[in-house]
Protein backbone atom coordinates (compact mmCIF):
# COMPACT_ATOMS: atom_id res chain seq x y z
CA UNK A 1 0.00 0.00 0.00
CA UNK A 2 1.29 3.54 -0.70
CA UNK A 3 2.29 5.59 2.16
CA UNK A 4 -0.82 7.59 2.91
CA UNK A 5 -1.19 11.31 4.07
CA UNK A 6 -1.59 12.35 7.08
CA UNK A 7 -4.80 13.17 7.73
CA UNK A 8 -7.15 14.35 10.96
CA UNK A 9 -10.44 12.34 11.59
CA UNK A 10 -12.40 15.31 10.69
CA UNK A 11 -10.63 15.56 6.74
CA UNK A 12 -11.45 11.80 6.65
CA UNK A 13 -14.59 12.55 7.73
CA UNK A 14 -15.53 15.40 5.24
CA UNK A 15 -13.63 13.40 2.23
CA UNK A 16 -15.96 9.81 2.92
CA UNK A 17 -19.22 12.30 2.64
CA UNK A 18 -18.34 13.76 -0.52
CA UNK A 19 -17.88 10.54 -1.79
CA UNK A 20 -21.33 9.67 -0.64
CA UNK A 21 -20.90 8.49 2.41
CA UNK A 22 -23.47 9.10 5.64
CA UNK A 23 -23.15 10.01 9.32
CA UNK A 24 -24.62 7.05 11.06
CA UNK A 25 -24.22 7.69 14.81
CA UNK A 26 -21.28 8.79 16.75
CA UNK A 27 -19.60 6.47 19.31
CA UNK A 28 -17.23 6.83 21.98
CA UNK A 29 -14.63 6.13 19.73
CA UNK A 30 -15.73 7.86 17.16
CA UNK A 31 -18.21 8.16 14.43
CA UNK A 32 -19.80 5.65 12.40
CA UNK A 33 -20.10 6.08 8.31
CA UNK A 34 -22.06 3.77 6.28
CA UNK A 35 -22.79 3.31 2.67
CA UNK A 36 -24.53 0.36 0.10
CA UNK A 37 -22.20 -0.48 -2.01
CA UNK A 38 -22.90 -3.30 -4.84
CA UNK A 39 -26.14 -3.46 -2.32
CA UNK A 40 -24.47 -4.58 0.87
CA UNK A 41 -24.61 -1.82 3.46
CA UNK A 42 -21.07 -0.96 4.82
CA UNK A 43 -20.31 1.05 8.52
CA UNK A 44 -16.90 1.59 9.37
CA UNK A 45 -15.68 4.08 12.37
CA UNK A 46 -13.55 7.24 12.30
CA UNK A 47 -11.66 8.06 15.02
CA UNK A 48 -12.53 11.55 15.63
CA UNK A 49 -10.47 14.33 17.24
CA UNK A 50 -10.78 17.56 15.44
CA UNK A 51 -6.88 18.58 15.14
CA UNK A 52 -5.02 15.51 15.54
CA UNK A 53 -3.70 12.98 12.58
CA UNK A 54 -4.82 9.55 12.62
CA UNK A 55 -2.18 7.32 13.79
CA UNK A 56 -0.53 4.66 11.38
CA UNK A 57 -1.88 1.89 10.83
CA UNK A 58 -5.63 2.89 11.40
CA UNK A 59 -6.06 4.90 8.41
CA UNK A 60 -4.98 1.73 6.26
CA UNK A 61 -7.18 -0.20 8.45
CA UNK A 62 -10.33 1.60 7.20
CA UNK A 63 -9.55 2.19 3.79
CA UNK A 64 -9.11 -1.29 3.47
CA UNK A 65 -11.10 -3.88 0.97
CA UNK A 66 -13.32 -4.79 4.20
CA UNK A 67 -14.09 -1.06 5.13
CA UNK A 68 -14.70 1.88 2.95
CA UNK A 69 -13.16 -0.39 -0.17
CA UNK A 70 -10.98 2.91 -1.41
CA UNK A 71 -7.96 2.13 -0.42
CA UNK A 72 -5.32 4.37 -0.79
CA UNK A 73 -5.32 5.08 -4.37
CA UNK A 74 -9.18 5.54 -3.50
CA UNK A 75 -8.45 8.29 -0.87
CA UNK A 76 -5.78 9.86 -3.00
CA UNK A 77 -8.05 10.34 -5.79
CA UNK A 78 -10.44 12.40 -2.97
CA UNK A 79 -8.00 14.19 -1.57
CA UNK A 80 -6.71 15.44 -5.79
CA UNK A 81 -10.49 16.02 -6.05
CA UNK A 82 -11.22 17.93 -3.02
CA UNK A 83 -8.38 18.67 -1.19
CA UNK A 84 -8.42 17.44 2.93
CA UNK A 85 -8.35 21.19 3.77
CA UNK A 86 -11.50 21.68 6.62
Amino acid sequence: MPKLPEITGEQLIRLLTLDGWIEHNKRTHGIAMKKTIDGRTILTIIPYKRNKPIKTPTPGDILSVKQTRLGAKGLQQLIDQHGINS
